[in-house]
């Protein structure tokens, strides 16, 4: 397999991706995030030489929806996925409502760095502090400073709660677009790239 050290042309898109796709770039029992793209850019996800190719920036599950971004820079993605400084919000619907007491409670246990329980093949996992804002009873945003495997999922199950649906709204000062809608996607703007840096974390 022929490898590539330099694109010829780098890609940097933005996706609100619908409940049921996954993020591989193939599967037998979903569809893929790719099959959304136009066929010139589902070639650049197979056919391009490695190193080279398309990529989501870190991974939704099938059962989490919103903002995910494809590139095929390399280092775009490293510096967002590993990089602590660079926050994912996200929404979740919660089985269990949550009293204000127990809120306070919550945000306060999260704040900490929670032990999350295990899952799969992971065991018990020691999270980073993560940041909740409760905007009802059973519906919190939760800004977190990691992906450790559905981190925000244990880490309500930490908290003795479910999440029954959960789509990511930001990526550092970048929020999903109100006019992108589930399925749609275009190319970031430069402005969008860079607020993917800031510190905001309120977002």
């Amino acid at each position: 397999m022929r490898k590539c050290t330099k694109p010829s042309e780098y890609y940097y898109l933005i996706m609100n991706k619908p409940l049921g796709y996954v993020c591989s770039a193939a599967s037998d029992s979903h569809k893929t995030v790719y099959e959304l793209l136009t066929p010139e850019l589902q070639a650049l996800v197979t056919d391009a030489p490695r190193g080279c190719r398309l990529h989501t920036v870190g991974r939704l599950d099938c059962d989490t929806s919103g903002l995910l971004l494809i590139t095929n820079d390399g280092k775009f993605s490293n510096r967002i996925t590993a990089n602590s400084e660079v926050s994912k919000t996200y929404r979740a619907r919660l089985v269990s409502p949550v009293t204000p007491e127990n809120q306070e409670t919550c945000i306060t246990l999260a704040a900490s760095g929670l032990t999350l329980p295990p899952e799969k093949k992971y065991g018990e996992q020691k999270a980073l502090p993560a940041t909740l804002i409760f905007e009802s009873a059973d519906v919190c945003k939760i800004t977190v400073l990691e992906g450790k495997f559905h981190e925000v999922r244990r880490i309500f199950r930490a908290l003795g709660n479910e999440v029954t649906t959960l789509e990511r709204i930001a990526i550092g000062g970048l929020t999903l677009p109100a006019d992108l809608k589930p399925g749609q996607w275009r190319k970031l703007t430069k402005a969008e790239k860079d607020s993917l840096y800031s510190d905001q974390q309120d977002s």
